[in-house]
């Protein structure tokens, strides 16, 4: 009998273009034979990105019969027709019922998880357990007496729901993957129902449990072959012997049980990787802890690093965005030179950021793993409208489904860009005078103001918003097809539009539209599956359920890629970009499990986390055997200094080690190739020609620059004459906030509201102080229900209130007896002699005394200016009653002043009397008249933060004066603007 092409286990080592080299062994193995054999033969591909490169690898072959190429994943047995396979969605839903249900007895357990989160994490553990092929029984052997209690306690709802989970017919994959492999390895064992043909298994690790049972009964068949990816010929049997639970996070971890069983590989191929000695150095590099004495004693037997090293890059940029622009220019590089280049990057916030510097070039690189379904336009636009649940609508959620591109887009009345200019048209008006939580009432006011178009759009707006406010108080827990059917139906209603219907909208258009819809109806036709969700949980599932969909993003660039550390096995071509190489970023953080701790999972026969960190090393020295790698780090994130990834600090830290055999001279040269792309990047970002900072501006309009000036503007004038150039002369106004908040500003607001509605009532001063204090108490409390929507503002603004009540009544009976309020909130006006100008006021509050002369009152919510302050820059009140000695205010005509005080309405509500005379009123007149006299005339410019109070103020137009090009010790640039003829 002839010996058989290939049986037993096989592998290929780092660095080898593993698709495409194992065809060319198996095409050599098959040689000889008749056509129709390859047919006969099968092979089971870890992945369905591995077949798809064992097909391009055939393909470039010629014209050949092909083996079947299927993926090990899914294995079936003749005994499991009976049992169809539920859906893991179903059975993940069937889990949240049960996490929901623990829940409300015990939310302790939920650690600040949702039940979504929660449910997942669940369905990854049963999976776990079905394929290491444990039972419920596994749980019942842990002993947790020196656990904390929240262990001991999850461990008793574990137990109940492992025999839910796992007791019965395999309906789940994992289950089936486990019992299929059982079954072919038991009946290959005893010669019984064996394949028709030969079985070769390539490109897995033997990961898990089930996998690893078939790779070994494959491995044993007479013409069965497993080939195992990025094996480490180099590592001494010492080491391989030592590989076991403890070493877990070792990249050849995986294939110490599969050799114990099968005995060490034989070489598919005779091919040599692209650089041997460099799998030799990262070989000793990842050897398991301790490494020191290896190091020491294998570390001098390495060749020279110089040459090795020769293909490797290290750029360590300064921080991510650094690290995106060079990996970027470093793709540009291949594209111009038509060569290819493959970024392999962990952390999608990198590849976002890549992305997104390519556009620079117009280049978009293939991306395997796709864009989550939640991030695209359509995930986006579902994930907000879910959001309305239980929260109150604002002016910025409102606006992000009025302008997003999925909006309005069925409707026959409303075109798109009308529907974006009167959303544009609503922003300004909500912006400007509110309310904070839009409703249809104001719409319909609002859209009764314009044409036809706009209270067509405006009626269809206020209806929807009649449907959207009660959705503020659906919090309690619903069923999920409850949830489903409103979300969809609002959804579809906002994206008909005016008149129009969801069918002729791009909500369920094009393959991103299908996708969305068809992961709906998934999950609607397993909700009755699901508990009944509140509604951030519920948010939390929509969230989940569309991060594991994916839409895939075809590039023009076809000789660039972007690809995840798995597909690291089957890259093998081109310039390898090994991106992200901090700690936590790749390696990628473990995620805590909230159901089993480390020791819990070891007793119960699960491999520990730290299986993860060892599958991520593996890919990583797969790919550090190409023959030209680039490193990319940055040095810190957004929050602080970064941690070089565990196997690049082990790479630099054993080559600085080995000065004999040139290893801080090859590192050395690998930064430095590192530093001239750097050096690169840093010269595409830097302007081609210097751009000189703009110098500190103090421009001077044509006279007069205004003619009218409120008081409240004097101290600006003062500290920052740029801020009124900008708000007087050029009329130009900050564009008040989107989300408007319970600010100090609204605070100030509302308490004047409060106290001018309260001296609108005449409160007269024989009233007693209970019966004035009940007033104020209530006219405060139907102020902040009008003007604070803000449940919690309005409580503790009302508490400081009411704390300060009786101290301000006290001081209003007094303010009574010595006269009356004559204006309050009033505008005045006085004219300067001989200038074309006019200074107003709008005094919070003017008592005439009973011997005819007034105080002149400003109520302050913070801390009320000083002395100094006045006499500094803080004007309005000297100014107030030299106005009232002109007669500027028509209630009370020309009259003596006997005080200027503040009435504090925060703090201990005192009234605060300041420092007043006839002279220091006049001083400041004078003054006053000199600053206005310089400003009309041209004398003086307009000079930007001219005295700051503090330097850390900051102004509305700072930007706008580009201040932080200049700073407050740069000159003033005086210059004349605008038409001086």
């Amino acid at each position: 009998m002839a010996e058989p092409a290939f049986r037993g286990l096989y592998a290929l080592p780092p660095g080898i273009d593993f698709a495409h080299e194992f065809v060319a062994g198996f095409l050599d193995r098959m040689a000889g034979q008749p056509p129709e054999a390859m047919a006969r033969v099968t092979i089971y591909g870890n992945a369905s990105r591995t077949l798809a490169e064992l097909q391009c690898a055939f393909d470039l072959r010629g014209p050949l019969l092909l083996p079947r190429l299927l993926p090990v994943t899914n294995l079936e047995a003749p005994g499991m027709l009976d049992h169809a396979e539920a859906s893991p969605l179903a059975r993940r839903l069937q889990l949240a019922r049960l996490v929901a249900g623990l829940l409300k007895t015990r939310p302790d357990l939920a650690s600040g998880h949702s039940i979504a989160a929660l449910a997942r994490s669940l369905s990854t553990l049963m999976h776990e357990m079905q394929t290491e092929g444990l039972g419920p029984d596994a749980l019942e052997g842990i002993d947790t007496g020196d656990h904390a209690r929240h262990w001991q306690n999850a461990l008793g709802f574990l137990r109940i729901a492992a025999r839910f989970h796992l007791e019965g017919p395999p309906t789940d994959r994992a289950a089936r993957q486990r019992l299929a492999s059982q079954i072919l390895c038991e009946d290959w064992s005893k010669g019984q129902n064996l394949p028709d043909g030969p079985v070769i298994i390539v490109g897995s690790t033997g990961s898990h449990g089930a996998t690893r049972l078939f790779m070994e009964a494959v491995a044993q068949l007479p013409e069965g072959a497993v080939v195992l990816p990025g094996f480490d010929f180099d590592q001494p049997q010492t080491v391989w012997d030592g590989l076991d639970h403890r070493t877990e996070d070792h990249p050849q971890a995986r294939f110490a049980p599969l050799i114990r069983k099968l005995g060490r590989p034989a070489r598919w191929t005779d091919t040599p990787p692209p650089a041997p000695a460099r799998n030799r150095l990262v070989s000793l590099a990842l050897r398991p802890a301790p490494v020191t004495d290896q190091w020491i004693a294998e570390g001098p037997r390495l060749p020279d690093l110089i040459a090795p090293t020769q293909g490797l890059t290290l750029i360590e940029a300064d921080q991510p965005g650094q690290e995106a622009e060079v990996i970027a220019l470093i793709l540009r590089d291949a594209a111009e030179r038509h060569a290819s280049a493959t970024l392999v990057a962990a952390d999608g916030n990198l590849i976002r950021r890549v992305n997104a510097a390519l556009d620079r070039w117009r280049l978009c690189p293939d991306e395997s793993a796709g864009q989550p379904l939640s991030l695209t336009g359509h995930g986006l636009f579902l994930r907000h409208i879910a959001a309305l649940f239980g929260e109150a609508l604002s002016i910025d959620r409102l606006l992000i489904l009025l302008k997003h591109p999925l909006g309005l887009t069925g409707s026959p009345l409303v075109g798109a860009n009308d529907a974006r200019r009167l959303a544009r048209d609503l922003e300004l008006e909500l912006r400007r005078n509110g309310p904070a939580f839009p409703d249809g009432e104001c719409l319909r006011t609002w859209g009764s103001k314009g044409d036809a178009l706009r209270k067509t759009w405006a009626e269809w707006l206020a209806d929807g918003l009649d449907r959207i406010t009660p959705l503020a108080q659906d919090r309690a827990p619903r069923p999920l097809s409850d949830r489903l059917r409103d979300l969809i139906a609002l959804a579809e209603g906002i994206a008909a539009g005016p008149g129009g219907n969801a069918a002729a909208s791009k909500l369920w258009q094009d393959h991103v539209g299908s996708l969305l819809q068809s992961t709906m109806d998934h999950l609607a036709e397993h909700a009755g599956h699901g508990p009944d969700l509140g509604p951030q949980d519920f948010c939390a599932l929509l969230m989940d359920e569309l991060q594991q969909q994916s839409v895939r993003v075809e590039g023009d660039a076809h000789y660039l890629h972007i690809r995840g550390p798995r597909e690291a096995r089957i890259v093998g071509q081109g310039i390898v970009i090994l991106s992200g190489l901090n700690e936590g970023g790749w390696p990628q953080q473990l995620k805590p499990d909230p159901w089993l701790s480390r020791q819990m999972r070891l007793a119960a026969g699960l491999p520990l986390p730290e299986r993860l960190i060892g599958l991520a090393a593996h890919d990583f020295q797969q790919a550090m055997g190409v023959e030209r790698v680039i490193l990319t780090r940055a040095r810190r994130d957004a929050e602080a200094e970064t941690i070089p990834s565990r196997w690049l600090n082990r790479l630099t830290n054993l080559m600085s080690g080995l000065p004999e055999r040139s290893g801080p001279q090859a590192l050395a040269a690998m930064r430095a190739r590192g530093d001239a792309w750097l050096a690169l990047a840093e010269a595409v970002a830097r302007p081609a020609s210097p751009v000189p900072p703009a110098a500190r501006p103090a421009p001077i309009p044509p006279a007069p620059p205004f003619r009218e000036l409120p008081v409240t503007d004097v101290s600006l004038l003062i500290r920052d004459p740029y801020a009124v150039y900008a708000k007087r002369v050029l009329g130009l106004r900050p564009l008040p906030a989107l989300r408007p908040e319970p600010d100090a500003a609204l605070r100030g607001q509302t308490l004047h509201s409060i106290v001018e509605a309260l001296l609108g009532t005449k409160p007269d001063p024989g009233m007693g102080h209970e019966a004035l204090k009940a007033r104020f108490l209530a006219i405060t409390a139907k102020v902040l229900a009008q003007q604070v929507p803000w449940p919690a503002a309005r409580a503790f603004w009302a508490a400081r209130m009411e704390r300060i009540a009786d101290r301000i009544v006290a001081d209003e009976l007094a303010r009574l007896s010595e006269g009356r309020p004559v204006v309050v909130e009033k505008r005045g006006k006085v004219a300067l002699a001989g200038m074309d100008f006019t200074l107003t006021a709008k005094p919070d509050r003017i008592d005439l005394l009973h011997d005819g002369q007034v105080v002149i009152y400003d109520y302050k919510s913070g801390t009320p200016p000083s002395d100094k302050q006045i006499a500094a820059f803080e004007k309005q009140l000297i100014l107030e009653a030299a106005m009232v000695r002109r007669g500027g205010f028509d209630a009370i005509g020309p009259a003596e002043v006997a005080g200027i005080r503040y009435i504090q309405l925060g703090g201990e509500g005192d009234t605060h009397d300041r420092d007043y005379s006839t002279d220091l009123e006049a001083e400041n007149w004078d003054g006053f008249v000199r600053l206005v006299a310089a400003y009309l005339s041209g004398e003086t410019g307009f000079t930007s933060m001219r005295a700051p109070e503090q330097t850390s103020y900051a102004g509305d137009y700072d930007h706008l004066a580009r201040f932080g090009e200049w700073s407050l010790a740069d000159a003033p640039h005086v210059q004349k603007v605008g038409d001086h003829e």
